[in-house]
């Protein structure tokens, strides 16, 4: 074999991932101080699995072996561990060989051999999965295409981690071996897979976290007002279902003590007989290491950290922070935290609130995740208001908040939420997001099922960079805000919205349309409910007004018609009070108009109800309210009340005269609580975002798809892009542009060509240009401060000779500066058109992002722009060209020529694909894009480049680095 000098140690293969059962690993290549780690590691593995593996008895492993299998070149042969602790736990190997299956002799054979061997105390956690899906990256990296693996039939288990990973292959048997190649470019069916066991592994480790069977609290003092302290009685108050265990090293020595609280109380995790799941860590920072080493000895699951001074404390805490997820990681154990605010799980078997809240909260259907901790408290003060007592709308499943957010994150309870059966709606306040591509993903993929409702803080002041990529567009947070519309997540501004949307769709069917019915017994809020749902762009019918003192019989008949309509597709009720002889309020504004509402809402077709109300604290306690049978909602219509109406409005009431009483009959019980609002605004709003998810999840169905294009030069691509980083060789954090030849060369192994332009930096140096491309021509600048500006003069066209264009090129410098300032070039005429601005750029708060608008100041000033997520399908970006208020320009407007849209929509998909296929394509600049009646021309392209950051979407899975 031709031997490759060894490259340096490739830390960006380093990866933290979650395994199937919930726990952590680390992948990392194996170096040549892994020597001892190699024979223990062996050492502890059974003569069944050596077998397996060697297809011999092999007992131990020679010292040539542990050299061979140790050191590496990182590009023909490549080792990497999973190590949990510093140990390995698993290994896998390729090496490079060729046609024959031979060591490669040629750095260009794009095969290579693959062996596994996992310790037998961790096989069946998925270690060899992920193990695949890092090699075979590796492998991609290093330009192999190909794996090939020989195993033995009986070693079903491995044979089973190859046929399941997704990848085309084949399958051979010969000589009592079963071999098995396959190509490792992914495909739909192995991105699939590795998404699937994502979520389930991710999903697993939120599970151990929010339903432990033991949980210790580390720090728990003797005298009351201690965060341990507090934490302990939180816990025990809650009614948790497992084993509890006070930690102190303070506690005196000796057998069978008891906490205060009476629980055991031990010095430290060593002492505890038994497994302990979840760690509730409540000690000072500088000793938080020390009792993560106790946990991870232990063999703890999870650490809950309470402790602050981390990140919060400035650039020392960073660093401590950075330390605390390293050395929690490394134990395999997933982290919430530091500086969190806890976690509640209100399941009847596990009654968890392992969190600062003084009260366990109503157990119900709404998931929370918060990063602050004091929004933490909103939101659960608010839903406690909202809606007391278990099986309200206002309940709660699980509540995570996660403080400084180094390790678990919103995206880990997506994941966990998006198949929780005991969850019907996301909420999540975030004011950062540290992978805007996995959140976007997750997102779209769990709004397909149910809601996901964020709002998120700092949104004036921005994020934090995503990873080492520079976004080349600040995109608005208007433009963010659409963009998670996009994927399906129901974005709002306030913590009261977060809980006005959560609430209507935890309890309401989703609406079919935007037709609204309003009724109620004031013709004021009615009107109020009207105009809020044009400003929201619902269809509100005109408002139904009832009698000022109408009676929960007539609400009753009222909704119960309007939803019975075919032209309805959601009811707004507003009530207020009404306030008879001597002040004394009517009987059953309360419990018996909540009875008769929720009867009518029950017993009509499945259309959303929302109830906005003025003052009636008791009707909105009542609609919220478990359904009891006996109770409310069992109750009789109350007695009518006076004939006076609300006027003043304009608008004719639905019924002019005072409906004759109606004599009592008792509602049959209802199940589905309705919410209540205090403004009619809030609760039209609420059911505003409701009715355009609803849309969303319509459009979901059919989401369109992403071409596949036979044209497309992927794997070329990559390979220049590695090459060109190589060259320009960016600095951390820091992109660069490429030389305009090398962006047109790039863009074209997409299908993207560009028109030349020849410098010319003399008018001799212009006319050999223009005799070079052919008459008619274009003389552009290239400064800064005056490219696309053909408003100042930096444009000239339909140059037609070179008398002509010797002319121009004198002005055109006589005007605006010397050659040496503008850098002029000169281009072909193309046919005329609409100008138009493709771009793409990763934007920190949405990922990546595909934008489109048309050419000139005008649209910019205007932000008449329209953008969606990347990966964008075609329907996207049908909707993207028509979304602008331009749009009519480009579909023959005032009898125009209509232009080539359908060129237009591809050059936007081939960019998308770029950007998605590459990580280090950061910016990508189309203008202009000249869009004539058939086909388009691309005048101008830049492209940007970065290092990949070490945690993207694209690649084999892993924990992103804080």
């Amino acid at each position: 074999m031709q031997q490759q000098p060894d490259h340096a140690y490739p830390s960006h293969w380093e990866a933290d991932v979650v395994l199937r059962d919930g726990g952590t690993a680390r992948i990392r290549p194996i170096t040549p101080d892994d020597a001892e780690r190699l024979v223990s590691f062996y050492e502890q593995v059974s003569d069944e699995s050596k077998y397996y593996r060697f297809f011999a008895p092999y007992p131990r492993l020679s010292d040539r072996d542990v050299h061979r299998f140790t050191h590496h070149d990182y590009v023909d042969r490549v080792g990497l561990a999973a190590t949990v602790g510093g140990e390995f736990i698993a290994t896998v190997r390729y090496d490079r060989i060729d046609d024959r299956g031979l060591p490669a002799r040629n750095p260009g054979d794009d095969q290579a051999e693959v062996a596994f061997l996992v310790q037998d105390a961790h096989q069946g956690r998925g270690v060899a999965s992920a193990l695949l899906e890092h090699i075979a990256a590796v492998a991609r990296e290093r330009g192999i295409r190909r794996f090939a693996a020989e195993v033995l039939p009986a070693n079903t288990k491995m044979i089973k981690v190859f046929t399941d990973a997704g990848y085309t292959q084949q399958r051979t048997f010969e000589d009592g071996v079963v071999r098995l190649e396959f190509d490792l470019e992914p495909t739909e069916q192995s991105m699939a897979v590795m998404r699937g066991r994502e979520q389930r592994a991710e999903a697993r480790s939120m599970q151990r976290l929010l339903a432990p069977g033991s949980v210790a609290v580390i720090g728990t003092g003797r005298t009351p007002g201690g965060v341990g302290r507090t934490a302990l009685r939180h816990l025990l108050d809650s009614g948790f279902t497992g084993r509890v265990h006070a930690v102190n090293h303070a506690f005196p020595e000796g057998t069978d003590r008891l906490d205060p609280e009476g629980v055991p109380a031990v010095r430290s995790l060593r002492e505890i007989d038994g497994p302990v799941d979840l760690a509730v860590i409540a000690v000072p920072a500088d000793r938080v290491p020390e009792v993560i080493d106790d946990c991870g000895e232990h063999g703890v699951q999870g650490v809950l950290v309470l402790s602050s001074g981390y990140a919060e404390a400035g650039t020392e805490g960073r660093e401590r922070q950075r330390a605390l997820l390293r050395r929690t990681r490394s134990y395999g154990m997933r982290l919430i935290g530091p500086n969190a605010f806890g976690l509640i799980n209100t399941a009847p078997d596990v009654r968890l609130n392992a969190s600062f809240a003084p009260a366990m909260p109503a157990r119900g259907r709404i998931g929370l995740f918060t990063q602050s901790g004091a929004i933490g408290i909103a939101l659960l003060s608010g839903l406690h208001e909202r809606g007391p007592g278990d099986g309200s709308p206002a309940g709660v499943s699980t509540f995570v908040s996660a403080g400084n957010r180094a390790d678990a994150s919103g995206n880990d309870l997506l994941q966990f939420w998006y198949d929780d059966p005991d969850t019907d709606v996301a909420i999540l306040y975030l004011e950062s997001i540290g992978n805007p591509r996995k959140f976007t993903r997750l997102a779209r993929r769990t709004a397909a099922v149910k809601p996901v409702v964020v709002a998120k803080g700092a949104r004036h002041h921005g994020t934090a960079p995503l990873g080492h990529t520079v976004p080349t567009v600040r995109i608005p947070d208007s433009t963010v805000a659409a963009l998670m519309r996009q994927a399906g997540v129901i974005r709002v501004d306030t913590v009261t919205e977060l809980l006005d949307a959560g609430l209507l769709l935890a309890s309401q069917p989703l609406p079919a349309g935007a037709r609204v019915a309003v009724l109620g017994n004031s013709e004021a809020l009615s009107l109020l409910a009207y105009d809020a749902c044009l400003t929201e762009g619902l269809r509100p019918r005109r408002p139904r007004v009832l009698p000022s003192a109408a009676t929960p019989h007539d609400f009753h008949t009222a909704l119960a018609e309007e939803l019975a309509r075919e032209g309805c597709d959601a009811v707004v009720v507003t009530a207020i009070p009404w306030v008879g002889e001597g002040d004394a309020t009517a009987p059953g504004e309360g419990e018996e108009l909540a009875a008769a509402l929720r009867s009518a809402a029950a017993a009509g077709p499945a259309k959303p109800v929302a109830v906005a109300h003025l003052a009636m604290d008791a009707l909105a306690t009542a609609l919220a309210a478990p359904a009891v049978p006996g109770t409310a909602d069992d109750a009789a219509p109350g007695t009518p009340g006076s004939t006076a109406q609300d006027t003043g409005s304009g608008v004719p009431s639905a019924n002019p005269a005072a409906p004759a009483p109606a004599p009592a009959a008792p509602y049959p019980p209802a199940r589905v609580p309705l919410p209540a609002y205090p403004a009619a605004e809030r609760a039209v709003r609420a059911l505003a975002e409701a009715v355009r998810y609803a849309a969303w999840r319509r459009e979901a169905a059919e989401p369109g798809r992403v071409p596949a294009y036979d044209d497309i030069q992927e794997a070329a691509a990559g390979a220049d892009i590695a090459r060109l980083l190589d060259h320009l060789d960016p600095p951390a954090g820091r992109s660069v542009p490429l030389p305009a030849a090398d962006a047109a060369a790039l863009l074209a192994r997409y299908g993207i060509p560009t028109e030349p332009s020849l410098p010319a930096p003399g008018p001799d140096a212009a006319v050999r240009a223009a005799a070079r491309l052919g008459y008619p021509v274009a003389l552009k600048t290239t400064a800064p401060h005056l490219r696309h500006r053909s408003d100042l003069g930096g444009i000239r066209l339909d140059i037609a000779d070179e008398e002509d264009l010797r002319r121009t090129y004198g002005e055109l410098t006589a005007a605006l500066g010397t050659p040496e300032e503008l850098a002029p070039v000169v281009q072909k005429m193309v046919p005329r058109g609409v100008d138009t601005v493709v771009r793409a750029a990763i934007d920190p708060a949405a990922g990546a992002v595909l934008s489109f608008g048309l050419a000139g100041a005008p649209s910019q000033l205007l932000g008449d722009i329209a953008h969606r997520l990347i990966p964008a399908t075609d329907r996207d970006v049908d909707a993207q060209i028509r979304s602008i208020r331009a749009a009519p320009l480009l579909f023959g407007w005032r009898g125009s020529q209509p232009v080539d849209t359908a060129a237009l929509a591809d050059v936007l998909l081939r960019v998308s694909r770029l950007v998605d296929d590459h990580p280090e394509v950061v910016g990508v600049d189309l203008e202009p894009v000249v869009v004539a009646p058939h086909g388009l021309s691309v005048l101008g392209a830049s492209v940007r480049l970065a290092r990949p950051p070490a945690t993207t979407d694209l690649g084999p899975r892993r924990l992103p680095v804080y």
